[in-house]
């Protein structure tokens, strides 16, 4: 088994770009079979899901609804440790979240010209939780928390069931713990459009959240070019590392294996400025690898990954800022002070002791991130995510005149004479 990085020393600038290509995947095939699912949940609704989920989750559900009896049956089997990290975590990002709370502030931009801008929650969202191989309770806490701080009124939650038409027991414990109440037993590209659409069971919501495999990603692609916001454009997860000496090689590793299990469309990219930090971090690699039960997935991940030898870490961390990654870690010499040189990427993990697991689970900021080089213009979920800034405006009588004459003569040279006579009218009232 070849466990190592594909390793590429000093790559000219020229070459960045395609070295830093994320794995492609044929995205026309892809685009044409998750549209033809959509339209056919936006026809049909409820047994359109009916029949999805029995063809991709080998399950006949006549009801998607998660009832009280089940949501109490999973509170009794969750551990009392798992429950007592899960509220751990819950209590780090509601802390971090309820800080992003911006205070409402009236400005005077004129004489009796008053601005100002209010916060306020998007009614409904949707989200939405993988299950499969690695169910994602962890997720639920990141994106309900700051939509109940937000005010959001109406919050649903998908999730895809296994074989015999259950959800996860953490994954009921933690949505019950933050509030949710409308939780259905719904997966993939079904789910995407039950809460893009609405359907006899499920609520039409203003906007959905939440990661997913490249199906889910091409349906909130797709939902998005009709009308419904999505949080991002987000693919495979990905982790990028900067390591000098400075670093521990077992850490690394770990860090990036931590990644590459996700899934085998995932990639990790190591990058430092010694060539025997790269070769101890590979051989850390084999032997951890071997120990993992999910090591055939992250071999796969491998397969897409790199490690880069730069002159300095200058030039690293100008290389990093071009792949834009979801998440990077700085474990060298002053991290603080590379962390002041970052321009693009999702979520930053400062030091030795910084590892990409705690800001997943429990540190306190956002997991949902921008990947597959959205972070050079996309930011993370946030608090900012599950509200609209709406603008207001209040103009006294003073305020007309200071600013009328300016307004008129704009309105004029656009050629817009009704727009000039809405403030005409006024001032000479005056």
């Amino acid at each position: 088994m070849n466990t190592m990085l594909q390793t590429i020393k000093y790559p000219e600038k020229s070459e960045w770009q395609k070295i830093l290509q994320r794995p492609v995947i044929d995205s026309v095939s892809l685009e044409e079979t998750v549209d033809g699912v959509l339209i056919d949940i936006r026809k049909n609704g409820d047994e359109a899901i009916r029949k999805y989920t029995k063809k991709f989750d080998g399950i006949d559900l006549s009801n998607f609804s998660v009832g009280s009896d089940e949501i109490s049956n999973a509170i009794n089997n969750v551990t009392e440790e798992l429950k007592a990290a899960i509220q751990t975590a819950k209590s780090n990002i509601e802390k971090f979240h309820n800080s992003q709370r911006e205070k409402e502030t009236i400005i005077e931009t004129t004489n009796g010209v008053e601005c100002w801008r209010r916060s306020i929650a998007i009614e409904k969202v949707g989200l939405y939780i993988p299950g499969g191989s690695a169910p994602l309770f962890s997720t639920i806490l990141m994106l309900s928390i700051p939509a109940k701080i937000a005010g959001c009124k109406e919050i649903v939650l998908c999730t895809p069931p296994d074989k015999n038409g259950k959800v996860n027991d953490a994954i009921l414990y933690t949505a019950q713990l933050t509030g949710i109440t409308k939780i259905f037993k719904i997966g993939g590209v079904q789910a995407i459009g039950a809460m893009a659409f609405g359907t006899e069971s499920v609520t039409k919501v203003y906007k959905i959240f939440g990661p997913g495999n490249q199906y889910v990603t091409c349906a909130k692609q797709l939902i998005n070019k009709s009308g419904i916001a999505i949080d991002m454009p987000a693919g495979p997860s990905e982790l990028a590392v900067l390591a000098d000496t400075n670093c521990v090689a077992s850490y690394v590793a770990a860090d990036l294996l931590s990644q590459a299990e996700h899934g085998a469309d995932s990639q990790v990219i190591l990058v430092s400025d010694n060539e025997q930090t790269i070769a101890e971090v590979a051989k850390e690699l084999k032997k951890q690898l071997e120990q993992l039960p999910r090591r055939d997935i992250a071999t796969k991940a491998l397969a897409n990954s790199k490690a880069i030898l730069v002159n300095t870490l200058a030039e690293g961390m100008e290389l990093l800022n071009e792949y834009a990654p979801e998440h990077l870690i700085l474990a060298c010499n002053e991290p603080e002070k590379i962390a002041n040189q970052v321009v693009n990427a999702g979520s930053v993990f400062i030091g030795n002791y910084s590892c990409e697991s705690a800001g997943d689970y429990a540190s306190g900021t956002n997991h949902t991130l921008p990947t597959n080089g959205y972070a050079k213009s996309y930011s993370g979920v946030s608090l900012d995510s599950f509200v609209k800034k709406v603008t207001f405006q209040k103009l006294s009588k003073e305020g007309i005149q200071n600013i009328g004459k300016s307004i008129e003569l704009m309105a004029e040279a656009e050629g817009l004479d009704a727009h000039k006579n809405a403030v005409t009218l006024r001032l000479k009232s005056l």
